[in-house]
C-alpha cells in the first residue's frame, strides 16, 4: 500500500489516489517535487510599461506541437519576462479548455506565456518527454478534466498535487523510446478502428441496399412456376390504360413501348420501330419477369392547385421525407407551412417522389390525402406500390436517374421525359407480394443489429 509523509506528520495511506500499481523500483511522487512551476502573465491591455513582446496562449498550444500563427504582443516588465518565459525543454500545460493539453517547447528562442499556461521546468535531470506522455495518459484516461475522481481543472495547487509514477531515469528514457517505436503502429490501429467504426455505423444501410438489389433482380425469393407471367399482367395494364384513354380519364402516351426478348437479346418496339436495347438493360431477370419503361406502368399525376383552398390539408415537401428509406417524417398543414405557391394535390396510396435532388432518393407512399411541393411528383401505378417504392429506392434506379437527368449546377432535377424512360423490372404480381413480405421481414431483423 502506498503511503505519503508530509512534514512531521504521520504517514497516511494514499491508495485511493494512485490509479494503478507500479514496479518495486518506482516511486509515486507529487508533480511539485519534480518541477518548478510558473504561470504566465494575465492579459492587461491598459498596461503599457515594460517591453512589448510576443506571447502564446492556449490557442497556440496543442498536443505535442505549437501553432505560432498568429502571435500576439503584450508589455512585460523585466521581472515578468523571467517569470513568464519558456525556454527550450520546458513542458507547457494548459490550465483550461482542453485541460492538461501539453507540449515541450522545442525552439532555441524563448517565448512568453499567458496566465492560462503552466510552465514546468525540472529541478534536476529527468526525461521531460516521459512526463508529456503521462499528461497525455492522464487526460485521455479521464484522470485530468474527466468525470468521477478526475481533476476538473489545473490550478497551481491542483497541478502541484498531481501524483505521478517515477521510474529510474534510464527507464524513463527507455519508455519514451518504446512509445516512439509504437506510435506508427498506434496510428495505423487508430485508423483501422475508425474505419471499422464507420463500417459498423454504415453496415445496416449497406445491407438494406444489398437486399433491395437482390430483390429487384429476382434473387431474393424463389420463382414459382404456377405464378401468372408478368407479361400477362402487362397486357392487362395496357388494356386498362386503353379503356381509360377511351373514356377520356387519362391522356394517351406520346409513345408506346413494348420490350421483348428474341435470340437472347432485348428489343424495344417504340412507335412501331424495333431496335436492340441490350446496352440499356442493367442486369438479367428471371424468365417470368419483364422490362418496361417507367411510363408504361406509372402515371405522373400532376395536379396543381392553389393552396389557400386547402389550408387544413397535410403538406409534404422533400424535407419531410427521409432520404433512401421511404419513411415520412413529421408533417404540418398547408397553413402551418405557410404555403403560397401552387402545389400538387395527391391522394392516399400514391407514391410521392421528389424530382429535385433526386439522388437523395426521397420517395414515400402517401398515408393520407394532401398537397405536395411542386418539386415532387404524385405517381399512380398498376403494379404493387410497395414493390415500386423499393425499386425507386434501389441503386439500379438511382444509377439510371444519375445517368439520364438534366444537371443543374446548384439544384439538379429530373423532368418527366427523363423519368419516363427509366427501365423497371416487373415480376409476376404474386412474386411482387412475396418480395415485399421478405424485404419487410429482413429489414425488421436489421433494426435489431
Amino acid at each position: 500500500m502506498p503511503y505519503e509523509k508530509v512534514g512531521k506528520n504521520e504517514p497516511v495511506c494514499i491508495a485511493d489516489e494512485v490509479p494503478f500499481d507500479i514496479p518495486e523500483s518506482w516511486e509515486w511522487v507529487r508533480l511539485g517535487e519534480i518541477f518548478q512551476h510558473n504561470t504566465g502573465k494575465a492579459l492587461n491591455a491598459s498596461n503599457r510599461s515594460g517591453e512589448l513582446l510576443t506571447y502564446i496562449t492556449t490557442s497556440n498550444l496543442y498536443w505535442n506541437r505549437f501553432e505560432l500563427h498568429p502571435l500576439r504582443e503584450m508589455y512585460f516588465s523585466e521581472s515578468e519576462i523571467e517569470k513568464c518565459t519558456a525556454i527550450k525543454g520546458d513542458l507547457l500545460v494548459c490550465e483550461g479548455g482542453d485541460i492538461g493539453r501539453s507540449a515541450i517547447w522545442p525552439y532555441d528562442k524563448g517565448i512568453r506565456i499567458q496566465n492560462h499556461i503552466h510552465r514546468l521546468r525540472s529541478y534536476s535531470e529527468i526525461c521531460t518527454e516521459y512526463y508529456y506522455y503521462l499528461f497525455f495518459l492522464y487526460k485521455h484516461a479521464g484522470w485530468i478534466g474527466g468525470k468521477g475522481i478526475g481533476i476538473k481543472g489545473l490550478s497551481a495547487n491542483a497541478l502541484h498535487s498531481l501524483i505521478f509514477p517515477l521510474p529510474p531515469l534510464h527507464e524513463q528514457y527507455s519508455i519514451v523510446t518504446k512509445i516512439k517505436e509504437l506510435e506508427p503502429l498506434l496510428e495505423k490501429y487508430a485508423q483501422s478502428e475508425k474505419q471499422l467504426n464507420n463500417l459498423n455505423a454504415q453496415f445496416p444501410e449497406i445491407l438494406k441496399k444489398s437486399i433491395l438489389q437482390e430483390a429487384v433482380q429476382g434473387k431474393l425469393v424463389p420463382q414459382n412456376p404456377t405464378d401468372e407471367s408478368a407479361s400477362v399482367l402487362l397486357e392487362r395494364i395496357r388494356a386498362e390504360k386503353q379503356k381509360l384513354i377511351a373514356e377520356g380519364k387519362i391522356k394517351k402516351d406520346k409513345h408506346e413501348s413494348i420490350i421483348f426478348r428474341r435470340d437472347n437479346s432485348h428489343y424495344e418496339k417504340l412507335d412501331g420501330i424495333e431496335h436492340c436495347i441490350d446496352d440499356e438493360i442493367p442486369f438479367d431477370i428471371p424468365e417470368s419477369w419483364v422490362w418496361v419503361r417507367f411510363f408504361s406502368v406509372i402515371d405522373i399525376a400532376t395536379n396543381l392547385v392553389r393552396p389557400d383552398t386547402y389550408a387544413d390539408y397535410m403538406h409534404i415537401a422533400p424535407d419531410n421525407i427521409e432520404k433512401a428509406t421511404g419513411v415520412l417524417l413529421e408533417c404540418r398543414t398547408v397553413q402551418q407551412d405557410k404555403v403560397v405557391s401552387p402545389n400538387h394535390m395527391f391522394y392516399k396510396g400514391q407514391i410521392i417522389y421528389s424530382k429535385i435532388r433526386p439522388l437523395l432518393r426521397k420517395a414515400v407512399i402517401a398515408p393520407f390525402d394532401g398537397l405536395c411541393s411542386a418539386d415532387m411528383y404524385p405517381l399512380n401505378t398498376s403494379v404493387n406500390k410497395e414493390y415500386l417504392l423499393r425499386y425507386i429506392l434501389s441503386d439500379t434506379f438511382n444509377l439510371q436517374v444519375a445517368t439520364t437527368m438534366s444537371s443543374r449546377v446548384k439544384m439538379p432535377k429530373i423532368n418527366q421525359d427523363e423519368l419516363s424512360n427509366i427501365l423497371i423490372p416487373i415480376p409476376p404480381i404474386q412474386e411482387q407480394e412475396r418480395i415485399i413480405s421478405r424485404v419487410k421481414e429482413l429489414f425488421d431483423k436489421i433494426t435489431l443489429i
